[in-house]
């Protein structure tokens, strides 16, 4: 198995030269980007960056199983929005999550949180944009992890009210190996 330092240098473009803070700004065709690692960003960091924030994880597949757990684990003030009743309801309680204290339906979820998560599947993100939007208030950041639904807004009707900033990241792997 390679080392970290062994598999950095033999896959990343030479083009890139690393800091010691490990955030990266690299240039192609004149077009420059940042990476920041979780070096950049460690726990407190983001504890004390998240401190007045509600986070809303809106689904509970492999993206949002693993991003809630992660960010209650880490002592972010987090709920879960789903569909009651369903398969991911129950398994949400399994989880831990508590029915009026941590987990509500999607609606309630939404309106709650100031950063909410879109971690539905494609499908149900076109299909539950009309409860999601009336529910997403001013200044709130809305949070995709893959961008199909938000990228081709024109198709899916997923299109953020002015007032809302909307953010984009998307993990490199599965949510469930995000808890291994």
């Amino acid at each position: 198995m390679l080392q970290t330092k062994q598999l950095m240098t033999k896959c990343v473009p030479q083009y890139i030269k690393y800091s010691q803070r490990f955030t990266h700004t690299f240039t192609v065709n004149n077009i420059s980007e940042t990476i920041y690692t979780r070096e950049d960003y460690p726990i407190p960091k983001c504890q004390k960056i998240l401190k007045d924030e509600k986070v809303s994880i809106l689904g509970y597949g492999p993206q949002g199983q693993g991003q809630s757990l992660n960010l209650k684990d880490n002592g972010i003030d987090v709920c879960v929005g789903l569909r009651k009743n369903g398969s991911s309801w129950n398994k949400a309680l399994k989880d831990g999550w508590v029915e009026g204290k941590d987990l509500f339906e999607i609606d309630e979820a939404c309106n709650k949180g100031t950063v909410v998560q879109y971690l539905l599947s494609d499908a149900a993100q076109i299909e539950l944009w009309p409860v999601v939007e009336p529910n997403l208030n001013k200044g709130d950041a809305l949070y995709f992890s893959h961008g199909f639904g938000i990228v081709y807004k024109d198709q899916t009707k997923i299109i953020p009210p002015k007032e809302v900033d909307v953010i984009l990241a998307a993990p490199k792997g599965p949510g469930g190996l995000v808890r291994r």
